[in-house]
């Protein structure tokens, strides 16, 4: 079947401050967490630094330079047909230590200068308050999430933002992939990227116990922003933002299908059961039981939860996995997490590719929670190869793309109220898993690689292209 998108669908793209605007330290920005992370690559993961040294290569202090190209690079996802870009504020241009009396005015003038820029090409933003980042500072003093003083001054940050850009962004997520926080994840770069429990690289927090009590803070915090939003500015619409990442039982063994439930239920429910219904959900007291878990929760919080629930449902898509009782093959991608499916294809950083999956969850989140649904990320890391012509072929994303969108059709056919879909990235940026631009995303080519060289030339690729014709016909055509 063609696939049937509704009227006024959102098309666009996803990116994060962190990974493309680069200009870490100008206009009186502070440094953030992900300054302090190296370069790195799919074969050696990235190195985290207490300070900053001269003599090892950060990423995403530059960025693609999106901080002073910013209107060409919307002017392209306009021509590209783009209604929406999914992006987020850096909270450390806006409060540079996280603890200042008063915010940046330059960081704050900024983002009014891109939201101006979208709506003058009809681009709709939607915007993530923190994606994988804070100050760092807040780490130093604080020790992070881990502390509770973090929901008063995220509170003042999301605030700060809302009363000054309420009359120009409609769509907002707080906290990017906040599920993220549940796993227990296999380095250190990766426990201290994810901000339910960012730590200093000496103590990063890793035990059940810290990693629930910091998202339990970041729940607080969240109920906090949005009924502050609900109250103040009752147009705004508030999501949250997950990670869903499916998993399949490898057999038909009982204990399989109830180990692939308990997956299921930590990695992909636990956090949006509590930010969409305002509770804690039933299961969450014997897995706290049987993981050693006892929340600190505050007078009031239950009612900050309670009152600060969503108006529509957020998620990444790329992958799925397999989890058994009886020993499966491990996935090799970095940031993957599960046994790999003998069905599936996989990217070059042993993602497994599954559109099919994509239709399934879409399934599930629509009659779990019965609330608009958008998928604001999806897409492919690949190798793409610049041809002596300057053209980039990229069949492979062009392939990736139109299975995902079709699988969104079909889930649109079988009654999900789905309203945006906004690839991962329209542009090349840093990868966050790994640091790299070798790890390519984008449907615009970025001339930057690896160890900081490039000219910053934005390129068209043939998915551009491709991408540009579904938007155009609202999915019904470019499909084949």
């Amino acid at each position: 079947m063609a696939a049937v998108f509704p009227k006024g669908f959102f098309w666009g793209g996803a990116t994060a401050a962190n990974q493309l605007e680069g200009a870490w330290d100008a206009d009186g920005r502070g440094p953030s967490v992900d300054d302090h992370f190296t370069g790195g690559s799919y074969e050696r993961p990235r190195e985290i630094t207490l300070e900053i040294d001269p003599d090892k290569l950060y990423p995403n202090h530059d960025g693609i330079d999106f901080y002073h190209r910013y209107e060409e690079d919307i002017a392209l996802f306009a021509e590209m047909g783009c209604n929406m870009l999914r992006m987020s504020i850096s909270w450390s241009r806006i409060f540079p230590n996280g603890d200042d009396a008063e915010p940046n005015e330059a960081g704050l003038a900024f983002y009014d200068r891109v939201f101006d820029c979208c709506h003058a090409h009809g681009i709709e933003p939607l915007v993530t308050m923190s994606h994988y980042e804070m100050p760092y500072h807040l780490v130093e003093k604080y020790d992070g999430w881990a502390s509770r003083e973090l929901i008063g001054l995220f509170e003042r940050y999301a605030k700060t933002i809302l009363d000054r850009y309420h009359g120009k962004v409609t769509y907002w997520l707080t906290f990017n992939e906040i599920n993220c926080g549940t796993m227990d994840m296999g380095n250190l770069f990766e426990t201290s990227m994810i901000q339910g429990y960012e730590g200093p690289a000496s103590g990063v927090h890793t035990t059940f116990q810290d990693r629930y009590q910091a998202l339990h803070h970041q729940f607080v915090a969240s109920g906090r922003a949005i009924r502050y939003a609900h109250e103040s500015y009752p147009t705004l619409r508030m999501g949250n933002m997950d990670c869903f990442i499916l998993s399949y039982a490898a057999t038909c063994d009982p204990a399989d299908i109830l180990l692939n439930q308990q997956q299921m239920r930590q990695m992909n429910w636990y956090c949006s059961d509590v930010q969409v219904r305002g509770y804690y959900p039933s299961y969450a007291r014997r897995f706290w039981r049987d993981h050693g878990i006892e929340l600190d929760i505050g007078p009031g919080d239950l009612d900050d939860l309670e009152e600060g629930t969503i108006d529509f449902y957020a998620f990444s898509y790329y992958m799925s996995n397999v989890v058994g009782t009886h020993g499966v093959e491990q996935s090799a991608g970095n940031m993957t997490f599960g046994g790999k499916n003998p069905y599936l294809q996989s990217t070059d950083w042993g993602w497994q590719i599954d559109p099919d999956g994509l239709r399934f969850s879409l399934n599930e989140i629509w009659d779990r929670y019965q609330i608009p649904v958008m998928v604001v990320e999806n897409g492919m890391g690949a190798r793409d190869e610049v041809a002596e012509d300057g053209s980039v072929h990229d069949p492979y994303r062009i392939a990736y793309l139109r299975s995902h969108v079709k699988a969104m059709g079909e889930a649109v056919d079988d009654g999900v109220d789905l309203v945006a879909y906004t690839w991962w990235g329209p542009i090349d940026l840093v990868s966050a898993g790994t640091g790299e631009m070798r790890k390519r995303y984008g449907f615009v080519y970025v001339d930057k690689h690896d160890d900081g060289t490039g000219t910053l030339e934005r390129r068209r690729k043939d998915s551009f292209f491709a991408y540009q014709r579904i938007i155009r016909s609202n999915g019904t055509e470019g499909l084949e």
